[in-house]
């Protein structure tokens, strides 16, 4: 709670968790899973157990590999993403969640420095995620997946 006090105060709306053992490794955004896009790879931190199995983050794991992207579920550490703020290998970032659908982090503040990401746009990946799931959810897209039923 008073980390995101803390990230309020400062004029963020959400705070990148890390791992509670060694701290540095990313877990989630705010109540959300968390996605990257870095130098063409979707990232995303491994199911260990403190990382709630959101049906959203399956949900966006499971078309973003049926459309050929190359997925990735591993430990990222927070040097890690630092080294893909500052080389520019940093694409794409975003929530993802019941609520929220799919979310766009556009801005990311570490050890006092300011990134944005994108130019502080939405993604091509983010939206085209956000398009497709709403999309199937209400029935204005296939539902390739067999996510949804008819009720009568």
């Amino acid at each position: 709670m008073r980390a995101g006090q803390r990230a309020e105060e400062k004029g963020f709306t959400q705070v990148l968790w890390l791992d509670g053992v060694e701290r540095k490794y990313i877990e989630e955004v705010g109540a959300m899973n968390v996605m990257f896009k870095i130098n063409g790879e979707i990232i995303t931190p491994m199911l260990s157990g403190s990382i709630l199995p959101g049906i959203t983050r399956k949900s966006c794991i499971e078309v973003l590999k049926d459309e050929g992207y190359k997925v990735t579920e591993r430990l990222l550490s927070v040097d890690e993403l630092e080294k893909a703020i500052e080389d520019g290998t940093l694409e794409e970032a975003w929530g993802c969640g019941t609520a929220a659908v799919v979310s766009p982090i556009g801005e990311l503040c570490y050890k006092g420095k300011k990134c944005i990401i994108n130019n502080g746009k939405i993604g091509e990946v983010t939206q085209h995620l956000y398009d497709t799931l709403t999309g199937i959810q209400w029935g204005e897209k296939e539902d390739k997946f067999g996510w949804t039923y008819p009720l009568k």
